[in-house]
């Protein structure tokens, strides 16, 4: 389409949206409102949607070609968003909308996520546009980039809530998040990409290894704890960020320990797969829901004896990440749904644990199993058949599929009245003082 069509389709959807939100003005808070009000309110919501994804089923790759000047920008999830919010007015929430949704628990908020979902759904629909914008967001980040030379020359970054370290040809990611677990939230989530990054760029590290760290929780005082997922009180409270947490968790952090990172566009960059290493996981005590996610990109799960993990999205009522892509390849198709749409809970002792877990060991022998994965995958050839294995196993492409759909999904999720009711009662009942996890 020419850009003078686009303009005028992109005004036409301005004036509509403009005129059929007006209404929203006039009603109290979500909070506050009666159920008619409610029921107003979400028909309204229905019918801009609609409109919305009518808009970029036809527009979508001329849309992401005009924000990122014909793919010649790279432009990352958060930053994209927010320029389509000023290029294309009532396409997704401007930054005054998402901001004054930061005010309310998400019980309260409008649902301007959701927008964002659509948005991304019909981007990463697309073969070159999606295509495009997975490649952009394996590119490091700007933070990583400013504190590799001081890494280089100490090899060890402390980054608040994850720490990463040079050890021989192993470069340690550790959870810090100690009060709560190791529990995901925005920081951690950006944090532990930074460290990813960190780990791919050194040129002194051979694997990347992930664990969690002890806790300071009086229940698990000292104990180590892999990860218990996201931090249903931060979900609560509305603090759990759609594009820079769940998004970009899936398509940045976890996407570069899996694929590496990216060659940024420059088709003469050797090797042309960008830069990659393999990564062990080290499991103490549990890893449940994103933790649990994390062991399905891994080269190599050690787990303690006494440790467990688990995927209760059934419980929680979100999208378990890229889980629902990635299990039933690993544990086949009966056990991935008795995980996820059946909350079971998998011992490291029981024989189904070896679907997902490489070495079970005595938790005192956690550290010297650590030292011996990691000089078996430094060997010279693993890298080129890692890629190679990983290449057979999951093509971007149809990851890119999968992340078009999770992109709406989950949005839509976050606002289902399972889910606020879920981490509303968490957060306000008996359970809540026991921190913010399961």
């Amino acid at each position: 389409m020419s850009g003078d069509g686009l303009t005028a389709a992109a005004q036409a959807l301005a004036v509509e949206i403009r005129t059929r939100e007006a209404p929203l003005a006039a009603l109290p808070p979500r909070s506050g409102r009666s159920e008619d009000e409610q029921g107003r309110a979400a028909a309204i919501h229905r019918v801009c949607r609609g409109l919305r994804a009518s808009f970029l089923r036809t527009h979508a790759a001329a849309v992401y070609d005009r924000l990122t000047a014909g793919r010649t920008r790279r432009v990352g999830l958060t930053a994209l968003a927010e320029a389509a919010a000023e290029a294309f007015p009532g396409l997704v929430p401007t930054r005054a909308e998402l901001d004054e949704e930061l005010r309310h628990t998400q019980a309260e908020k409008e649902g301007r996520e959701i927008d964002q979902g659509i948005f991304f759904r019909e981007i990463l629909r697309l073969p070159e546009a999606g295509g495009h914008l997975v490649d952009v967001l394996r590119d490091p980040t700007p933070r990583a980039r400013g504190l590799l030379p001081d890494f280089r020359a100490t090899g060890r970054a402390e980054l608040g809530k994850v720490t990463v370290e040079r050890r021989g040809d192993a470069g340690h990611v550790t959870f810090h998040n100690e009060s709560c677990l190791n529990a995901e939230d925005n920081e951690l989530i950006a944090q532990f990409e930074i460290a990813v990054d960190l780990v791919l760029l050194d040129d002194g590290i051979r694997v990347g290894v992930l664990r969690g760290g002890p806790m300071t929780h009086p229940r698990y005082q000292g104990r180590r704890i892999f990860s218990a997922g996201v931090n249903l009180a931060d979900l609560h409270h509305g603090r759990i960020s759609f594009t820079g947490f769940l998004l970009q968790r899936e398509l940045g952090c976890i996407s570069k320990m899996y694929r590496g990172l990216s060659t940024e566009g420059r088709p003469d960059t050797f090797p042309a797969h960008g830069t990659e290493k393999p990564w062990v996981a080290a499991v103490d005590t549990f890893a449940i829901g994103g933790g649990a996610q994390l062991l399905l990109v891994m080269d190599k799960v050690i787990a303690a004896a006494d440790s467990y993990l688990s995927l209760p999205a059934a419980q929680e009522g979100i999208v378990p990440g890229a889980a629902n892509f990635r299990l039933g390849r690993l544990t086949g198709d009966r056990v991935a749904r008795q995980l996820v749409l059946g909350g079971r809970k998998i011992w490291a002792g029981e024989p189904d644990a070896r679907l997902l877990v490489d070495e079970v060991v005595d938790p005192r022998a956690m550290d010297r199993a650590v030292e011996e994965a990691v000089a078996r995958l430094a060997a010279p050839a693993v890298l080129a058949n890692r890629r190679m294995l990983r290449l057979s196993e999951e093509p971007v492409d149809a990851f890119r599929s999968y992340m078009a759909e999770f992109s709406l999904a989950q949005a839509q999720r976050l606002y289902g009245e399972d889910v606020l009711d879920k981490v509303g009662r968490f957060t306000t009942g008996p359970s809540a003082a026991k921190e913010a996890v399961r």
